[in-house]
Formats: structure tokens, C-alpha cells, sequence
């Protein structure tokens, strides 16, 4: 299985390499299905939501660190509206820029943008600091992309919000749009 259909599929690439988790619990070998029964689905985490317009939101709350938003860029086909968490903290976003200038079409930051904005700068056309996810939800909506175009919230930090309440704030406000 390539990772554009686990993708497209909203399973979890966690356990064993995106292995899908039912058929594991399915197994006949009692041991094994013992061991698997233990793993749990990673919630928000490459999550389909809706689409809407020919557009696809896809949730990815979970993905509060570098190399867990390179998976999810990585893994989509096609552009990207990518909706981020900035942050204070000093990070080192240089991993990201390849597969951003390859993909993202628009960059729409939650909170402090500044070292984003530097980071990305010459790698994405559009990048926009948003106040809420409502606004870069409702931005991510009127953007007229040139191509066919996800749009994907994977914060790439800690956002000062649970993961629980980024992933439920984004589910709640996609199914307003």
C-alpha cells in the first residue's frame, strides 16, 4: 500500500508502518491478535472530514512536530492549503521547505507567523496570519487555487491547545463552512 492511499484513506501510519489496525485485530493467530487488540487508532491524525466543493479538508491536529507534518505534506497529492500553529519557541523549519515548495500553495498560520513567514518566504506564494481557525478556514475556502488542492490543518508545533480540542475545533468549523 503506497502512502497516497493511506492517505487518502485517513489511516494511521503508527503500530506497524500503516499497517491498517482492523485487519490486524482480525488475525487468527491468537498471540498476535492479543498484541494488536492493544494498539489504538491515532485520532486526528490524516483524518477526512469533509469535502466540500471538490475540496478536501483533512485533519491532521495530531501532527504538532516537524517530522510528523513532513509525513502528512508528503503523503498528499496534489497542492496544499496547509494550516499551521506558530509559535514563539524558536524551531527549525528547514526540513519542511523542500516538500513546501514543492506542494503548498498557500501557508495560513494560526498565532505568531514571523518565523514561519521567514522560514517559508521564498518557498510558498501566499502565506497569511490568521487569528482563528474560523478565518483561516473561511481564507483556506474563497482561495482560488490554479490546481486541484487539499486543505490540510497540521499544526507543526505545540499550539498551546490539546490536541483533543485543535482536532474537534477544526472538525466543528469545516462542518460550518
Amino acid at each position: 500500500m503506497t502512502i497516497e492511499t493511506l492517505a487518502k484513506q485517513g489511516r494511521t501510519h503508527t503500530g506497524l508502518a500503516g499497517i491498517d489496525t482492523a485487519r490486524l485485530k482480525a488475525i487468527r493467530n491468537a498471540s498476535l491478535r492479543a498484541c494488536f487488540n492493544r494498539l489504538e487508532d491515532t485520532r486526528y491524525r490524516l483524518e477526512f472530514v469533509a469535502r466540500i466543493q471538490g475540496r478536501e479538508y483533512i485533519n491532521d491536529a495530531a501532527a504538532r512536530s516537524i517530522n510528523s507534518t513532513w509525513y502528512s505534506l508528503e503523503s498528499m497529492t496534489g497542492g496544499i492549503i496547509w494550516i499551521a500553529c506558530g509559535s514563539s519557541t524558536p524551531t527549525d523549519y528547514s526540513r519542511l521547505v523542500p516538500v513546501a515548495l514543492r506542494k503548498v500553495r498557500m501557508l495560513l498560520v494560526i498565532g505568531e507567523s514571523e518565523q514561519m513567514s521567514q522560514a517559508f518566504g521564498g518557498s510558498i506564494p501566499s502565506i497569511v496570519r490568521c487569528a482563528s481557525m474560523n478565518e483561516a478556514l473561511r481564507r483556506a475556502y474563497y482561495y482560488d487555487a490554479p490546481d486541484d488542492v487539499r486543505v490540510i490543518f497540521s499544526p507543526a508545533t505545540a499550539c498551546g491547545e490539546e490536541t483533543d480540542v485543535l482536532g474537534e475545533t477544526f472538525r466543528r468549523e469545516v462542518n460550518e463552512l
